[in-house]
């Protein structure tokens, strides 16, 4: 079942871009900006990737950090985060135990055709594990700013 805003966020580990450890609970005392995306390097993700690294200063001026999620290899995040300077960690989850968690490993359709992908969402984490808002299934254009927006507003 997948995490509800409101509910704590379970603690889970996943491998950055560098092959090392990370925690969510790494980032206790910090707002958590959790997005899942499809692949990198693609044109939707690196739009999106983009924006959150052109506001990068923003979301750390309100204490909060910046994970990206997706079930691409730690060679391709490497490749990614260096062909676009991006100042933030990306997350191998292969297994896609986590996109489960967060209930975005789902049946999709592109002409025609069924398979499993990431849905693209974004998860406002508080300081205190736990989840306050979820973007579900967004358009990338004016998401970041909306997320941005939630977090000066709200948290």
């Amino acid at each position: 079942m997948a995490v509800e805003v409101g509910q704590a966020v379970n603690d889970f580990q996943l491998t950055n871009n560098q092959g090392e450890p990370v925690k969510l609970s790494d980032y206790k005392g910090k707002n958590v900006v959790l997005y899942f995306y499809p692949k990198d390097d693609t044109p939707g993700c690196t739009t999106e990737a983009c924006d959150f690294r052109d506001n990068y200063e923003n979301f750390q001026d309100l204490n909060a950090v910046i994970l990206g999620i997706s079930p691409d290899t730690e060679e391709s995040h490497k490749k990614f985060i260096d062909k676009h300077e991006l100042p933030f960690e990306l997350l191998v989850d292969e297994q896609k135990e986590v996109a489960e968690q967060f209930g975005v490993w789902q049946l999709k359709k592109k002409f025609g055709k069924e398979y499993m992908g990431i849905v693209r969402s974004t998860f406002i984490i508080d300081k205190e594990g736990v989840l306050r808002k979820e973007f579900r299934n967004i358009q990338v254009k004016g998401h970041v700013e909306n997320a941005l927006n939630y977090i000066r507003e709200e948290l």
